[in-house]
């Protein structure tokens, strides 16, 4: 039996590259750039005018002329104007380009326009007041965005801003999600007694859908020939096989031993924490990775965001990301030597602090005391009782 750290080690010792793949601009949020992005002309593309209003040559202002003489209008879209006439202005609107032989902007609301004739009721102007000057953000080939960054609507637009339909990014691994157990039923099927219905498998697939990936789902019965055929397959099919369920000490877990048979290189079994101490790790001799996770929904969902989901992120080639912690609210008491992953409520006060509420069940079965939580705060080993105000790691589940 390891420590989490140990886990944590082994785990990462795995990272993988699953490769890159083009993707359509529309699918590419949450997933990872892998090519720079680089501006494809300047930005912004011209003088852009920022208000609407009349543009004017600063000079004619500053040698006291405060009426202008109306030569048209430049909205935007139309191709640039060209203002030659002295004291003469332009009206012009947000996003044009400014007309040449302008180079400032007086806002409607700073003037009046009657028979042609704009008066501005300013006492001074600025040069180049309301222009956002070309290429004054980016010059054209400049990097915009860098690769490896995690890309959210902000990329989204300097991309389409390029001209970019597609983007080169991590490529998501292929996972099979596995659940055994004859205990097990459709969520469709009205289970009887001595049965339950295959959650754990709902969740996991969900989480991964959150995550970007589209895993498929398979269940074996609690057959050892079944689950070695079967496995055989996949192992060749999959990078990833996140199992739930059939990895503890029961007569009837008998995923060690048919991994064992297939080569797959145990790398870890059981770790000194709760929940979740069943948890299996190991590698197929091609490389696919075996998540083995304890069959008890709260286990298999507190391993999934602590092992599975960072090991995933540092995988891809995600930024790194800042551990969040948080100030427990209560005084807590735990004895066995065992790192303890609590189920907390988090709040956020005024001050800025971080608080996390206990908020316990009845054991790593009682899933239902998940929809009440919303973090697991990792409390260490080697001490048995935590105090209101120390402050610890947590791991949401929730989107804050």
């Amino acid at each position: 039996m390891i420590t989490v750290e140990e886990a944590i080690q082994i785990i990462n010792a795995t990272k993988s590259d699953f490769g890159t793949e083009y993707i359509p601009l529309h699918q590419a949020v949450g997933k990872v750039l892998r090519e720079p992005l680089l501006a494809d002309r300047p930005f912004p593309p011209y003088n852009r005018v920022t208000m609407d209003g009349i543009a004017i040559r600063y000079d004619d202002f500053q040698k006291g002329t405060r009426q202008f003489s109306v030569k048209g209008i430049a909205p935007a879209g139309a191709p640039v104007h060209s203002l030659t006439a002295p004291d003469g202005c332009i009206e012009t609107m947000t996003g044009a380009v400014l007309p040449e032989g302008t180079d400032s902007v007086i806002r409607y609301e700073d003037i009046t326009i009657d028979q042609q004739i704009a008066t501005i009721h300013l006492d001074s102007v600025v040069k180049g007041q309301n222009v956002h000057v070309k290429g004054q953000d980016r010059k054209e080939g400049e990097q915009v965005v860098p690769p490896g960054v995690l890309i959210s609507p902000a990329e989204i637009g300097v991309a389409s801003t390029i001209g970019k339909d597609k983007l080169l990014v991590s490529k998501m691994p292929r996972v099979m999600i596995l659940s055994t157990g004859d205990e097990l039923v459709e969520i469709h099927q009205t289970p009887q007694p001595h049965q339950i219905r295959r959650s754990n498998v709902y969740r996991l697939h969900t989480t991964l859908h959150l995550a970007g990936i589209e895993a498929h789902t398979f269940h074996l019965n609690d057959n050892y020939d079944e689950i070695v055929n079967a496995l055989q397959q996949i192992l060749l099919d999959y990078d990833i096989v996140l199992m739930s369920g059939g990895v503890s000490k029961g007569k009837f877990d008998y995923l060690p031993d048919a991994l064992a048979a297939l080569g797959v290189t145990k790398l870890f079994h059981k770790i000194m924490q709760r929940p979740g101490k069943p948890f299996w790790f190991g590698q197929s001799p091609k490389g696919t990775l075996i998540f083995a996770l304890p069959g008890n929904p709260v286990s298999s969902f507190l391993c999934t965001h602590r092992y599975f989901l960072p090991w995933l992120k540092k995988t891809l080639g995600y930024p790194p990301e800042r551990q969040p912690f948080a100030q427990l609210a209560t005084d807590f008491t735990f004895k066995p030597d065992l790192t303890y992953f609590l189920q907390v409520k988090i709040d956020f006060d005024k001050d800025g602090i971080t608080h996390a509420y206990p908020v316990e069940g009845n054991g790593s079965g009682d899933l239902a005391n998940l929809v009440d939580a919303d973090a697991f705060l990792q409390l260490p080993r080697g001490k048995d009782h935590f105090s209101k105000g120390e402050v610890f790691p947590y791991f949401t589940f929730r989107n804050f």
